[in-house]
C-alpha cells in the first residue's frame, strides 16, 4: 500500500542558507527537518511556502531537479509573507507543501534547439530547466538563453550566467532596460534579442517566463521567427492559492493555473492569455 500524503499538510523544512541575490530578491536553500527522503520535483513546478504565524505563498522551485537533496526557492519581497520570509536565516523553520503544477517539457524537447526567454525574476522558475538541459547536453541542439532585466543590479545568478556563457555549447545573451555603472552589454527589451538569436525556428522549442506583457511580445517575436504555437511554452503563475485546484482563486476559463499550469503550451492557453478576469 502506497504512502498517502495530505497535500494540504506542510512539511517542516529548515533554512540551510540565505542568499541576497539583488536589492529586493533573495534565495532560500532548505533541508527537510525529517531528513527522510529527497524532495523530487520537475522543472517549472512550485511549492506553497508557509511562514508560520504569517501566511503561505506559491513560489517556484529554482534549484536543480537532478540533485533534489534539498530545496531552493528564489523570490522577491512583494508582500507580507515574502517580507517575513526575507527575515529568515540559517536554522529558521518554514513549512512546505508541494510540489504542484505542470513542468517545462524538457525531455520532449530532445533533438531540438531550445530557446529560453526570461524576464526579471522569471529566470528563477526556468533555472531548473537549464540545469536539466545542461545535465543532458548531448540530447539537444543549440541551447540559447535570452535574459532581460531592468538594470544590471537586477540580474539574478550572475556567477552562473558567466559560467554558462563561458561554455562553448551554450549561448547566453543578457540585456537591460537601463544601463548603469560600467555596463557595456546589450541595452533594450529582451524581445529585441530574438530576431538575431542563433536557433533554427523549424526545430526549436521555446520556454518563456516573465511579466505577462513581456511574454505576450516574446510570443509574437517567436512567431515572426517561424515558431508555431505548439512549440512555445509559457508560465502563467497567476493568483495561485491552494495548489490543488480546489479554491478557484487561479481559475482562468476552464483551467486552474495551480493544477493545469503554471506551464502551458501556448496553443492551449492562447484564447485566454492576456485576459484578467475570465
Amino acid at each position: 500500500m502506497s504512502e498517502w500524503i495530505d497535500p494540504m499538510l506542510p512539511r517542516p523544512f529548515r533554512v540551510r542558507r540565505f542568499i541576497q541575490e539583488t536589492h529586493d530578491t533573495f534565495t532560500l536553500e532548505l533541508d527537510a527537518v525529517d531528513g527522510a527522503k529527497p524532495f523530487a520535483f520537475l522543472p517549472g513546478q512550485f511549492n506553497m511556502l508557509y511562514v508560520f504565524g504569517v501566511g503561505e505563498v506559491p513560489i517556484s522551485i529554482s534549484g536543480d531537479p537532478t540533485s533534489p537533496k534539498g530545496l531552493t526557492h528564489t523570490t522577491r519581497e512583494v508582500g507580507l509573507v515574502t517580507k517575513a520570509m526575507r527575515q529568515l536565516r540559517k536554522g529558521d523553520y518554514l513549512g512546505v507543501r508541494g510540489p504542484f503544477g505542470t513542468a517545462w517539457p524538457v525531455e520532449e524537447a530532445a533533438g531540438n534547439d531550445v530557446v529560453i526567454v526570461a524576464g526579471g525574476i522569471g529566470l528563477a522558475p526556468l533555472r531548473p530547466a537549464l540545469y536539466q538541459l545542461i545535465a543532458n547536453r548531448e540530447k539537444f541542439g543549440k541551447i540559447v538563453l535570452l535574459y532581460g532585466t531592468r538594470s544590471p543590479n537586477d540580474i539574478l545568478y550572475q556567477k552562473e550566467l558567466k559560467q554558462w556563457r563561458a561554455q562553448f555549447d551554450m549561448e547566453v545573451y543578457v540585456t537591460v532596460d537601463r544601463a548603469t555603472g560600467d555596463w557595456r552589454g546589450n541595452v533594450g527589451v529582451v524581445t529585441a534579442l530574438i530576431p538575431k538569436a542563433p536557433f533554427d525556428p523549424l526545430s526549436t522549442t521555446a520556454f518563456v517566463c516573465g511579466p505577462e506583457i513581456m511574454m505576450r511580445f516574446t510570443v509574437q517575436e517567436l512567431q515572426k521567427r517561424g515558431l508555431t504555437n505548439d512549440r512555445i511554452y509559457i508560465s502563467m503563475e497567476r493568483n495561485m492559492k491552494c495548489g490543488i485546484g480546489l479554491c478557484g482563486h487561479c481559475q482562468i476559463g476552464p483551467t486552474f493555473v495551480c493544477k493545469n499550469g503554471p506551464v502551458y503550451r501556448f496553443d492551449h492557453i492562447e484564447e485566454l492569455f492576456g485576459k484578467r478576469e475570465v
